[in-house]
């Protein structure tokens, strides 16, 4: 199982930090050690002064795939979930500065939360699904599906190309604007069409 995940997907979080507006997909990835799941406290890594949260729809994958056509593009999904793309911002901004890849700042240990997951059936709509993260009682991101660059399908048809997708993958959708820093002692809650999906508390 790998995590794929899609930066600068909303533009208005890609405004909000100063980047520009991707003519394509930006991708990185997680290993699966950045998993963080069943409301599982997530621990302030030593190495960092600036976490930021970042609430995500997270897609999970159902069969193998490779060059997937637009066509049979939704049938490589079966469920949806909520996540936090954890981010060392202050990592992420030297590394950007130098043209360094994001890893150190993406991919280090518990910084993919994960809810439970939902079947895709469920939703009416997956292209139109509200979401948000509160922060100690106070809702810091809000956003829908229908705000992406790129729509579920576009980005399974894209990583494709390069990457095989194989079934229990993870693929992180991309971030609406509101990120901010956690602080120890915060709670992070999230939520999909209303409904609670994951509580973190930062220990």
């Amino acid at each position: 199982m790998k995590v794929i995940a899609v930066g600068r997907n909303y533009i208005d979080h890609a405004k909000e930090l100063n980047n520009p507006v991707p003519e394509k997909p930006v991708i990185f990835m997680k290993p699966d050690t950045a998993i963080l799941k069943d409301n599982k406290d997530f621990y302030y890594p030593e190495f960092s002064k600036d976490i930021h949260y970042e609430v995500e729809v997270v897609l999970r994958i159902c069969n193998e795939g490779k060059h997937v056509s637009p066509k049979f593009a939704y049938k490589y999904y079966d469920a949806l979930g909520l996540g936090i793309d954890f981010t060392a911002r202050d990592i992420q901004s030297i590394h950007k500065e130098k043209g360094l890849p994001w890893e150190l700042a993406k991919a280090f240990d518990h910084s993919a939360v994960i809810s439970n997951l939902i079947p895709k059936e469920e939703f009416e709509n997956v292209n139109d699904l509200t979401f948000s993260l509160s922060k100690n009682g106070v809702t810091v991101q809000e956003g829908n599906t229908q705000e992406v660059m790129f729509d579920f399908d576009s980005l399974i048809v894209f990583i494709s190309k390069y990457i095989t997708l194989r079934k229990g993958d993870l693929i992180y959708t991309g971030t609406p604007a509101g990120v901010g820093p956690v602080q120890i002692g915060d709670k992070l809650e999230g939520f999909l069409e209303g409904k609670s999906m994951f509580t973190c508390n930062i220990k």
